[in-house]
């Protein structure tokens, strides 16, 4: 009797630590973060290999090395500029799903990232370490329309030259990771499309509220 109810007491114990496990390792591995700190040239991060490498190397810093890290970044199809073919953001991020660095989604895939429901706001858009990012410096580097592609070869400048140029001449498009704007239009609070900079300059992109941060994603 007593040899059977040890072994009732022992399997029981032996099921809510089953049970108990999952719970403990259900976390999302992170795929998004924004980048801590920039790279303290303006908009020149060195092109789209100097910005992924960026991305690879805080994901390292924070333990993720092991996925591959790609900037949320378009390329602009411009004549003179090295790079003539235009890039799209969304076809350099994989398919999802993506969650932060404190495993809450931020989308489950391409769509959804860029449908009017994805994850993105003031509480989850978090850097690489899980901190939150300064409201302050609010306008993140994308140069990128709202559906996740990249502007007209028409139109002017809005990548600073495919991400090279650090001066007064062009700007960037950015957007607003916290969803914060005095304009109450939908375009004013996108996370990825809101707003020109007033150049490619530390100074510049600094002006309405920009440190050269930008989205990283695991493809």
């Amino acid at each position: 009797m007593r040899i059977a109810l040890g072994a009732s007491i022992a399997a029981a114990a032996a099921a809510v630590a089953g049970c108990a496990a999952p719970n403990e390792t259900a976390r999302a591995p992170m795929g998004f973060f924004v980048t801590s700190v920039g790279l303290a040239n303006g908009a020149d991060l060195g092109g789209l290999a100097g910005a992924d490498a960026h991305c690879q190397r805080l994901a390292a810093q924070a333990g993720a090395a092991e996925r591959t890290w790609r900037a949320y970044l378009s390329v602009q199809a411009r004549a003179g500029l090295e790079l003539p073919k235009a890039v799209d953001a969304r076809e350099r991020i994989g398919k999802g799903p993506w969650h932060n660095a404190a495993g809450v989604l931020i989308a489950g895939d391409v769509e959804h990232l860029h449908g009017p429901r994805n994850g993105i706001n003031a509480d989850t858009a978090l850097s690489e370490r899980g901190t939150r990012t300064p409201g302050a410096l609010h306008d993140i580097l994308t140069g990128t329309r709202i559906d996740g592609t990249a502007p007209s070869s028409l139109d002017a400048d809005m990548t600073c030259g495919n991400w090279t140029r650090s001066g007064e001449q062009g700007a960037a498009l950015v957007g607003h990771f916290d969803r914060a704007s005095a304009i109450r239009e939908a375009w004013a609070t996108s996370w990825n499309s809101a707003h020109l900079t007033r150049g490619c300059s530390a100074a510049a992109i600094k002006e309405l509220g920009s440190g050269g941060l930008f989205y990283c994603f695991a493809s």
